[in-house]
């Protein structure tokens, strides 16, 4: 019992005796146990969002082109628009019995990088967004920010500002300066690209400057705009069966192919992550490498001390110290290195998590849950265990030169 009580007292006293190599091997394991972590982390995160983010809608519908730029312009605010679609397809969608919800979008416009998204109250009434100091009149020079965009901006309700022409930043574009609006409310955050946009009513997109409408010619204040002048860029829409998107996207994609219907959604994005899934791969792999390397160095530290130790486990032997000792002794020391390690992964996970969804969030508008939560994320303690496993293995082959150590042969005098 004594002897089984002294392991640990040999590991904390050999640790202590040889504390640089043995930060340094912990430092290079804490590097490849936070790499793994992050990456299965960030992909299953970033996936999950990417995938499933939108909840509200089941298609989009919007110029003839590809269903992913339409996805990506119209859900994630990426990408520019494919082209518009007349006003009357709109409404054919809106109006088809297994429609339950369509919501335009015109785009074209942007504040300082944040799009400007034309569109309809329904859009906040489907979505269930809370705005502070709402109201919503499409007659007006009126904006609701989202709460990225208000922290980001110096806008916040009561704020004028102009728009800027295009969806991207350009020092060049022009900026309306005759259409200035009013910020009316800021978005509650929804930890979604939502939160990087500004919404203002559809009608103020047909109504500035520099935007004609489909005839070519300029609408006027105080006169109503045809409906066969009007444009939108996309149409969000929510089926009253899922089973609908099938029938939709034959009778609109297959045959009158006058514009796309973009359905599902997450098959859509999911058939785009697909594409780069290799990356992922090599990713892994690479991490892998660093945990092999790691593991290696942990072996190399163990067995280059050996030859030195040998006269202190022969000493150790003959003051009764079984053999069995002596090697879970070296195996307990391998496998405690592996845990500081381990220990400093976490560390090291927080910090790429961190950086990553600070990115993330700035160009995507996707927030990821940087809190630790075992239960959800398994990879935070799959991989510390295995690291500390894959430690003590690393240690059988020191231990077992330990072990072999000739008692009378080391304790003989040294010259």
């Amino acid at each position: 019992m004594n002897e089984f009580w002294a392991i640990p007292l040999m590991v904390r006293r050999s640790l202590r005796q040889h504390l640089l190599s043995t930060l340094v091997t912990a430092i290079a394991l804490g590097l490849a146990s936070g790499l793994v972590m992050s990456i299965f982390a960030i992909n299953n995160q970033a996936d999950k969002a990417f995938r499933g983010g939108e909840k509200t809608f089941h298609a989009v519908l919007g110029a003839r082109g590809s269903p992913l730029q339409l996805v990506l312009n119209s859900i994630y605010h990426l990408e520019t628009s494919p082209g518009n679609i007349p006003w009357k397809l709109y409404k054919t969608i809106k109006n088809d019995p297994r429609v339950e919800i369509a919501v335009p979008y015109a785009v074209g416009d942007n504040y300082e990088g944040f799009r400007i998204v034309g569109t309809t109250e329904e859009l906040f009434a489907a979505k269930k967004l809370q705005v502070d100091g709402f109201v919503f009149n499409s007659q007006r020079r009126q904006a609701v920010i989202g709460s990225f965009v208000a922290a980001q901006t110096s806008l916040k309700p009561g704020a004028h500002f102009f728009p800027v022409h295009g969806v991207q930043p350009d020092p060049n574009a022009a900026v309306h300066t005759e259409d200035q609006y009013v910020v009316v409310g800021v978005l509650k955050p929804t930890n979604s690209p939502l939160d990087r946009v500004i919404f203002i009513p559809i009608e103020g997109i047909y109504r500035m400057g520099g935007h004609p409408l489909a005839d070519g010619t300029v609408a006027k204040d105080g006169e109503e705009i045809p409906d066969e002048f009007k444009e939108v860029s996309a149409v969000l829409i929510r089926l009253k069966s899922p089973a609908f998107g099938m029938q939709l996207a034959d009778t609109i994609n297959n045959r009158n192919k006058e514009a796309t219907f973009a359905w599902p959604i997450s098959t859509v994005i999911g058939r785009f992550l697909n594409k780069f899934a290799w990356i992922l791969r090599v990713l892994e792999m690479i991490a892998y490498l660093v945990v092999a390397v790691a593991a290696g160095s942990i072996l190399a530290s163990l067995y280059n001390t050996m030859n030195e130790r040998r006269r202190e486990f022969a000493i150790l032997r003959a003051l009764g110290a079984r053999r069995s000792t002596v090697f879970t002794a070296i195996v307990m020391e391998s496998a405690a290195i592996a845990t500081i390690g381990a220990l400093i992964g976490f560390l090291v996970y927080g910090a790429i998590l961190f950086s990553a969804a600070i990115a993330i969030r700035q160009h995507t508008g996707v927030v990821l849950d940087t809190a630790i939560d075992f239960r959800r994320q398994p990879e935070l303690w799959k991989t510390p265990l295995a690291m500390i496993a894959l430690g003590a293995v690393a240690g059988i082959l020191p231990a077992w030169k330990a072990y072999a150590t000739d008692v009378a042969e080391n304790l003989a005098p040294q010259s």
